[in-house]
């Protein structure tokens, strides 16, 4: 991932919330576009139910307090898309844009642009 650890980091002490999550303006370009984001927060975020306004999508990178997993049981399986969701509708979601593109490795072809990505990148 392509971006500033530290800013996002920055960001996340600064907001005083319990969950960040890292957007990118995809354009539906690199995959299905998944956040309604506008003046720097997150009016919708949704993986199944997207709608036009989506032009962002969530990078991949997020932050949490500890705090924003007590309310899930312990030792069972939970989708971080829920977390997400949970604290975007409790006003507890904290966002970060990126600038620079993300890497994904889930395909054949995915894999092949991130060795490139790396290859060009200054050693």
């Amino acid at each position: 991932m392509p971006c500033d650890f530290s800013a996002v980091q920055s960001a996340f002490h600064a907001s005083g919330l319990p969950a960040l999550m890292t957007v990118y303006q995809n354009e539906g370009q690199f995959d299905t576009s998944n956040v309604e984001f506008a003046d720097g927060r997150i009016l919708k975020y949704d993986k199944r139910e997207r709608t036009s306004a989506m032009r962002h999508i969530d990078y991949g990178l997020g932050v949490f307090q500890a705090s924003a997993f007590a309310p899930y049981a312990t030792g069972e399986p939970l989708d971080l898309a829920t977390v997400f969701q949970d604290a975007l509708r409790a006003g507890k979601l904290a966002a970060f844009e990126v600038s620079d593109r993300f890497y994904e490795i889930g395909t054949p072809e995915g894999i092949r642009e991130t060795e490139q990505h790396i290859e060009r990148e200054p050693k």
